[in-house]
């Protein structure tokens, strides 16, 4: 019997074949068996098409209204050390003057 790889997501050895999918009963994380693990790393551009990473600064390039208050996230306001998440907006931050916010990537541009 062969030995399977640990899951990338949680190192768990208890993995499983399941045709041609490999699944961790721990995390239910599932991969193909010749995928690697740096195919699940998240790629997010701005709005001209510069790669983003966690801990980057950015720039607003459009006013932003934030939502169930009258404030407005103004075009050129900085915005220091983001975090890159998975979903429609990708970008967690904390900007001053407002607090935390979640900001899309097509309204930012790298500084």
């Amino acid at each position: 019997m062969s030995k399977l790889p640990n899951c990338p997501k949680c190192e768990s050895e208890y993995t499983y074949e399941d045709g041609s999918l490999l699944i961790c009963p721990e995390c239910a994380h599932e991969w193909s068996a010749d995928s690697t693990a740096d195919d699940d790393t998240l790629t997010v551009n701005d709005a001209n098409g510069n790669p983003l990473h966690d801990g980057d600064t950015i720039t607003v390039i459009k006013d932003l209204k934030v939502k169930g208050t009258s404030t407005v996230v103004k075009v050129g306001t900085k915005v220091k050390n983001i975090r890159l998440v998975e979903g429609d907006h990708d970008i967690d931050c904390k900007i001053s003057g407002i607090g935390p916010m979640k900001l899309k990537s097509i309204f930012v541009k790298k500084v």
